[in-house]
């Protein structure tokens, strides 16, 4: 210490100059330390409790004006977003959640609707005190945000369905149901990982090919034939359709090119439906082509909030 302290700090007992410059320092290191302690808790899940009990689990990155709520769609969760963070948590404040019976959310639900998955959502639009929300559904998501849109239409200005909503007039039968739900009802891992092979446009990488069909198959399965029966029936009872004749918003797509978009049949329903397709991409364009995504989300962002202005 005799070689660092000047002289007129070396004495017996610490001086009133050193004992000042130790409480700065260590004010300094407590400061940063709790610092880096806050900007790492804000970004752990939090939960909130949906209408049923369950738990829902979400994340929350960014500090925007705007909101932005990621929903996943069917055997997925908050995970298949991750590409999507760096990109919009710079100018939005973006909002990952795990529906009931997916990722780090409670699964003791006996069934797995698209009404209770609304429900979900819309605990955690009260848990974020989030308003003037737009929507981003996925796949099955789509039909989630619909239903979510349908219990808390004043705090939503849009919502964007990501390669969904493609004919919400579609023609499903209870046969061609059970032609879809039977191999997973027989064998879920292999019924699940035929279906989501067929998914893909032959660019995608492999790894991401690999990823995507192991996690998904690996889905509990009770949970994923409830969510699929209740999606398809839907369909089949033409409340697809029908409940876009509640929702006065305008919905928009970021599709990929496995199934084409009906734009007439959906404008039958829809206040306005607009749509931006991917050339060449497959179902999961967020994860496979996630440049490409990330900037037509953002264009297809940037004009809901001119016109909601």
């Amino acid at each position: 210490m005799q070689n660092i302290i000047p002289q007129s700090l070396s004495n017996s007992k610490p001086s009133r100059n050193l004992q000042i410059i130790l409480i700065l320092f260590l004010t300094i290191f407590l400061l940063h330390g709790s610092s880096e302690q806050t900007e790492a808790s804000d970004n752990l899940p939090k939960t909130t409790t949906s209408k049923d009990g369950s738990i829902i689990s979400y994340e929350t990155y960014g500090e925007g004006d705007q909101t932005l709520i990621f929903v996943h769609g069917w055997c997925c969760d908050s995970r298949y977003w991750r590409e999507q963070i760096s990109f919009f948590s710079k100018k939005y404040k973006m909002v990952l959640v795990d529906l009931a019976g997916h990722g780090h959310s409670s699964s003791e639900r006996k069934n797995y609707t698209m009404k209770s998955f609304g429900e979900d959502i819309k605990a955690v639009i009260d848990a974020t005190n989030s308003d003037k929300v737009i929507l981003i559904g996925h796949s099955m998501g789509g039909p989630v945000i619909a239903e979510t849109a349908r219990l808390v239409p004043d705090k939503i200005i849009a919502l964007v369905g990501i390669d969904t909503l493609e004919n919400i007039e579609y023609p499903m039968t209870d046969k061609i149901k059970g032609q879809i739900l039977g191999p997973l009802e027989k064998n879920f891992r292999n019924g699940c990982s035929n279906i989501v092979n067929g998914m893909f446009s032959n660019s995608t990488d492999q790894s991401i090919r690999n990823w995507v069909v192991s996690d998904m198959s690996a889905a509990p399965h009770a949970v994923a034939l409830s969510a699929n029966n209740a999606y398809f029936d839907q369909y089949i009872t033409g409340e697809s359709a029908k409940i876009f004749e509640e929702i006065k918003l305008p919905i928009y797509c970021v599709n990929g090119e496995i199934w084409p978009i009906n734009y007439e049949a959906n404008r039958r329903h829809m206040q306005s439906f607009d749509a931006t397709v991917l050339k060449g991409a497959g179902h999961f364009l967020m994860l496979a082509r996630p440049n490409d995504f990330n900037e037509a989300l953002d264009k297809t962002i940037i004009k809901i909030l001119k016109k909601h202005k």
